[in-house]
């Protein structure tokens, strides 16, 4: 275990560790998107993490995919963030927002507009999807003009401004777990015939465009990118050339010298190692359902250079201190993960209790 409390510098953050805290939707914030007023303490209970990424954060309108999930582009999404950064940092700890455009994987009754959802091309996830109504399918999308995809991009950009405005540390990218950014990846959902479908390079350019528009606007040492290869989650089939397209996708990535590239492993070993090779920054590693034995393997053999942690930095907000002295840990509670007020979110127990 000694691996993960070594320092490590991840953009301009110097932290103290190597774990931090993974993005968790946990549907609380305020039907304008404006973060719930509980959310700076939930973030704060977890400041010894160390690097906090947040909630999927939505860069528009059309990005909003469920129900009562944060934005980041207005004036009062701004304001929220700003009262959850300030908490973090006054607890010690650092703040990444994650903007996260859910393209397809959305519902009309879930968006400010109430419009259709938006993706590559008109083909539908078929996914259940919560509604205020209920459970819904998701719709078929409608597809983005060339010119629209161009915006979308100018809109991620926006969206990294504000979150610095908000007093975040830096952003992270959301290309996985079948939004957007992957659907474009996918063959199933991205029959398009313009700059952006087609070939491997098309289809990985929509993603490489968004993060050279953030890196652009905030710097690239506040700019990460989180990728699921191989993920089927959105219903989305990556296809046999998946491999070789995000090969080629970190290559070029690689180059812009970004704060870190984060993967979400789906379970291809080869092509985790592949993409430690041709990354030469800092790479997080989430494996789901890590246990804490485990959680310096990737460290110790030069995989990850930090684990962030999911359910396990949720269920215990003082997680640095229980690991250090192998106390016992809080079950996390899958009842309380989205939605509702304190329970499951800001009163789990602290050791100091």
């Amino acid at each position: 275990m000694k691996a993960l409390w070594t320092p490590v510098k991840i953009g301009k953050l110097n932290l103290n560790h190597r774990l931090g805290l993974a993005p968790m939707t946990r549907s609380r914030a305020k039907p304008d998107g404006t973060p719930g007023g509980l959310a700076a303490e939930y973030y704060a209970q977890r400041a010894s993490l160390g690097l906090l990424i947040s909630e999927g954060t939505q860069p528009s309108d059309d990005g909003h995919g469920y129900t009562t999930t944060p934005g980041i582009y207005t004036d009062a999404h701004v304001a929220g963030w700003r009262k959850v950064a300030d908490a973090v940092h006054n607890a010690g700890g650092h703040l990444y927002i994650q903007l996260m455009h859910a393209g397809r994987i959305s519902h009309p009754d879930n968006t400010p507009h109430h419009r259709q959802p938006v993706g590559p091309s008109a083909i539908s996830a078929e996914q259940p999807m919560f509604t205020p109504s209920g459970m819904q399918t998701t719709p078929v999308p409608r597809a983005l003009t060339t010119a629209e995809v161009k915006q979308t991009v100018k809109n991620f950009a926006y969206a990294a401004r504000r979150a610095i405005e908000a007093g975040a540390d830096g952003v992270e990218i959301h290309g996985a777990n079948g939004y957007l950014i992957e659907q474009f990846i996918a063959p199933n959902a991205n029959t398009r015939t313009d700059e952006y479908g087609g070939s491997l390079e098309n289809r990985a350019s929509f993603a490489i465009e968004v993060v050279q528009a953030v890196a652009s606007e905030i710097g690239a040492d506040r700019t990460g990118i989180r990728l699921s290869p191989l993920s089927t989650s959105g219903g989305l089939v990556e296809g046999p050339e998946a491999p070789a397209l995000y090969r080629y996708l970190v290559g070029e990535l690689n180059k812009l010298n970004l704060a870190y590239l984060h993967i979400l492993h789906t379970g291809d070993e080869t092509l985790l190692q592949d993409i430690r090779k041709a990354w030469t920054h800092p790479l997080l590693v989430n494996r789901p359902g890590a246990q804490p034995e485990n959680l310096h393997r990737d460290l110790e053999i030069g995989l990850a250079d930090l684990v962030p942690v999911g359910q396990l930095g949720l269920a215990n907000p003082d997680l640095v201190a229980r690991l250090k002295t192998n106390a016992p840990l809080n079950a996390a509670d899958r009842a309380t993960f989205f939605g509702g007020g304190e329970a499951g979110y800001t009163d789990y127990p602290v050791l100091a209790a």
